[in-house]
């Protein structure tokens, strides 16, 4: 079906997406780890509760740890070996959690879920749910939730804009596995009860758009490149036309939206039983030596992956869990994949912003540039005051996607998503503190 042209995206910013550098590189598998660390919050709710213990022996795909909750995600151990502890580790972003560790036997042994032929639309709920597949465009949130709307939706948008700087893992998903794409989408389409599928992919990658092309069940969207097209609401508004007001969410304008590496685990957790064990990303930045495209188990280190990519090519300015606009930046290499991880970044001095903030130039470059017409200098304003309550009303903070375009255009170079977490974060502690 060929493809028709989205609609223009209020605000967002021209950032240089600079994907040139792994574009090319075929997926490549990289040799399993002598061990993994696998964390146990690896979706947006609560952690899983690990059901292992340390001596126990594990397959490839076998649970480890149960979700706890509607918004968590069971666990899987990703390579087969002996479990050599259940501890307490600092996660990417400084804090304490628990992780499962294993060592791998080598052996490559699995345990899969029985394959599905020809299933229903319940069987494919529960089939994403077993598997503990989450959203792997950013946030994790368990799909099988998505998956069973409240409101009744007519509409399947795979996400395929990746918008995101220097990520190119979705790029090479939609190349590589095209077929297996659309599958996936077909069961997502399936358990939703819709048969309106569409696919919304950014103008700078014409070849993935002509691959899709080629299916006459699903309508491809050529999106304008522009920062952050890849977010739910702007994506819809330039698929559909569809406005979501602020509070609502994508299925209360009829929509569900998925990302393309998630439509992929939905079919082989569909087609071979395979949970979600593995990551597919990214490595790049002008600081590593090879920039790559890899497949690896989730708790997979960091260091081990920049090892086989030739390692540094020059001491990084900063290194990033991510994309550079909405990733994490982490002080050392002694981190862990999550499924989540679409990114490692080695930012060279030229890439970093490392500027030193200066004053508010109330110039209003961030509510200009805002997607979701926010005020960001209200938010930091208020914050840095220790105002939460006008923090939120006057900069409609509880609304922002942190998709850093304010932070991004900013002349003074304010820590504007610094402020915009930290506000979140007074919120969800207050609410908690009020409920006790």
């Amino acid at each position: 079906m060929k493809a028709v042209k989205g609609r223009m995206l209020f605000g967002g910013a021209h950032v240089p997406d600079n994907k040139s550098l792994a574009k090319n590189a075929p997926i490549e598998e990289l040799p399993e780890p002598p061990e993994v660390k696998i964390a146990m919050s690896q979706s947006l709710g609560r952690p899983a509760v690990p059901c292992v213990n340390a001596g126990d022996t594990v397959l490839k795909g076998q649970l480890i740890a149960r979700a706890d909750g509607a918004v968590s995600s069971d666990v899987f151990a990703s390579v087969s070996g002996e479990v050599t502890g259940v501890c307490e580790l600092e996660n990417e972003c400084g804090n304490k959690d628990t992780f499962v560790c294993i060592r791998s036997d080598g052996t490559g042994k699995t345990q899969y879920l029985p394959p599905l032929e020809n299933p229903s639309a319940e069987q494919i709920v529960e089939r994403v749910k077993e598997a503990g597949i989450v959203g792997l465009g950013g946030a994790g949130f368990p799909t099988a939730v998505k998956l069973r709307p409240k409101t009744p939706v007519d509409t399947f948008i795979v996400n395929g804009a990746e918008c995101e700087p220097y990520l190119t893992c979705d790029y090479r998903v939609m190349i590589e596995r095209t077929d297996d794409v659309m599958r996936g989408a077909r069961y997502i389409a399936k358990a939703l009860g819709v048969e309106n599928i569409i696919i919304g992919i950014e103008r700078n990658k014409p070849d993935c758009i002509e691959a899709f092309e080629k299916y006459s069940d699903v309508k491809v969207v050529s999106l304008k490149k522009i920062y952050p097209m890849g977010g739910e609401k702007q994506l819809i508004y330039s698929a559909t036309g569809r406005k979501i007001k602020l509070g609502q969410l994508p299925a209360d304008v009829g929509v569900i939206v998925n990302n393309v590496a998630t439509c992929l685990a939905v079919c082989e957790a569909v087609e071979t039983g395979k949970p979600a064990c593995e990551a597919i990303l990214t490595v790049s930045g002008k600081s590593v030596k090879k920039p790559a495209n890899v497949k690896v188990p989730v708790g997979t280190p960091i260091s081990y992956i920049i090892e086989h990519c030739g390692g540094e090519a020059e001491a990084p300015k900063k290194a990033v869990l991510g994309g550079p606009m909405t990733g994490v930046a982490i002080k050392s290499y002694d981190n862990y994949v999550k499924k989540t991880t679409s990114g490692i970044l080695l930012l060279s001095e030229k890439e970093a912003a490392a500027e030193e903030p200066t004053p508010c130039l109330n110039c209003g470059l961030c509510a200009d540039h805002c997607p979701m017409h926010l005020m960001p200098m209200n938010t930091a304003f208020y914050s840095s005051a220790g105002d939460i309550d006008n923090a939120v009303k006057l900069g409609g903070v509880m609304y922002c996607i942190e998709c850093g375009v304010c932070e991004y255009v900013c002349p003074a170079k304010r820590p504007l998503i610094q402020a915009i977490r930290n506000t979140k974060a007074a919120v969800r502690a207050k609410n908690k503190g009020g409920k006790q």
